[in-house]
């Protein structure tokens, strides 16, 4: 059924007086909301310019004449009172993403060709008027491939476990400013690890701090620190700020060092011991990377105190710098330098001799050898570093 059509007549005056009142009231408000628009001369009241507004906005500030960047900072919080006093600092966050990727003007999903608009009017001397559908298939098979390059994952070298970055190699550095390459060189990541500072204005500003080492296998070696807001970057700087401090660590027979030596860094406490060839390397895994690095192949090391790896990289470096040669040891004592090998049995071998000849007379030996044991190899000499409760039997109760 249709709409009924009411006659004024029925209308009741009182319902007829309301209506032509609103009416008028409405015709009136917006007379008085152009007049009140329109610009004060100078000669009216200041009453009038503080309540006369502009009733649409300024071309300047409207959405369609802003740029994305512009657009973005108002929905991140970046500019403003708000953003230099670290307002909205976890939605900061949300990445800004392309809104246009993708997107070309005249198609949508279904992938329609609309001449004029997304292909040429005239083709071949011909007029094309006609709307086609000849995108369907394109726009699919552009749409999976982007689908499998955000599953597309890079596929990094494994390092001491599956989920650290412990021990994972970041190659060569990067080439320098005058044309230097370092293709012998690699370097591997020692330790990730996220840092806050507090500031007055933002709060906790978090950065990513790495220890990069880097060595090229034979006796030249070092490591820095990089700090940066994220991961990449922070890699890369220290990758790069390594090679500007190396070592060169002196290594015997190119395998082992030179003798056994305790090195100390703060808490940290390293004791390395001169091994046979073969043996291996039986440390900490922060120490076996940078020893790889270095070209030491045999070496046994044990670590005490704190595990901090910051500690434990400078006190292996300063340690195997400040390790006395044979030649050395020579010079200082002004005495051949011999050593025992097992296949020799007691006839010495001479390693090393003094530059500026031997001394007359032997060296005074002392009535209390000066060296400093320590338990756990004493236990181990005298065969009790097992436990003296590994042959009781135990009791089920």
């Amino acid at each position: 059924m249709g709409p009924k059509s009411v006659d004024i007549l029925q209308v009741p005056n009182w319902l007829y007086c309301i209506s032509t009142l609103g009416a008028r009231f409405l015709q009136t408000l917006r007379v008085y909301c152009i007049l009140i628009s329109v610009p004060r001369k100078s000669h009216m009241s200041p009453v009038g310019r503080l309540y006369s507004w502009p009733l649409e906005p300024p071309e300047s500030i409207h959405p369609q004449n802003m740029t994305a960047n512009e657009l973005w900072k108002g929905v991140l919080a970046e500019s403003g009172a708000g953003g230099r006093k670290g307002r909205g600092k976890r939605s900061k966050r949300k990445q800004k993403t392309d809104l246009n990727r993708g997107q070309n003007i005249g198609e949508g999903r279904g992938g329609f060709l609309w001449p004029g608009l997304n292909i040429p009017v005239i083709k071949n001397g011909n007029l094309q008027a006609s709307v086609t559908n000849l995108l369907v298939v394109s726009a699919v098979r552009q749409r999976d491939e982007w689908e499998k390059k955000k599953r597309t994952r890079v596929k990094r070298e494994r390092g001491w476990t599956g989920n650290s970055w412990g021990g994972v190699s970041l190659g060569p550095p990067d080439p320098g400013p005058n044309g230097e390459i370092y293709k012998d060189f690699d370097s591997r990541v020692i330790e990730v690890k996220s840092v806050f500072n507090m500031t007055a204005k933002e709060g906790r500003k978090r950065s990513i701090s790495c220890l990069v080492a880097v060595g090229n296998g034979n006796g030249a070696a070092g490591f820095a620190l990089g700090k940066a807001v994220d991961r990449i970057t922070a890699l890369r700087k220290a990758k790069n700020k390594a090679i500007h401090y190396l070592y060169y660590i002196e290594r015997y027979n190119d395998h082992t060092i030179y003798h056994d030596m305790e090195s100390k860094f703060k808490r940290t406490t390293l004791r390395m011991k001169k091994q046979n060839k073969g043996y291996g390397l039986h440390c900490h895994r922060a120490v076996i990377t940078i020893c790889r690095l270095i070209g030491i192949q045999d070496m046994y090391c044990k670590v005490e105190g704190s595990k901090n790896l910051l500690n434990i990289t400078r006190a292996l470096f300063t340690g195997l710098a400040s390790q006395e040669t044979h030649h050395m040891l020579a010079n200082k004592k002004q005495l051949h330098v011999v050593e025992f090998q097992p296949q020799r049995g007691l006839l010495p071998v001479v390693v090393a001799s003094p530059k500026d000849g031997t001394q007359p007379e032997p060296e005074p030996e002392d009535d209390i050898p000066n060296t400093r044991l320590h338990y756990d190899d004493v236990r181990a000499a005298q065969g009790g570093k097992s436990s003296v409760w590994a042959g009781v039997k135990r009791t089920i109760w």
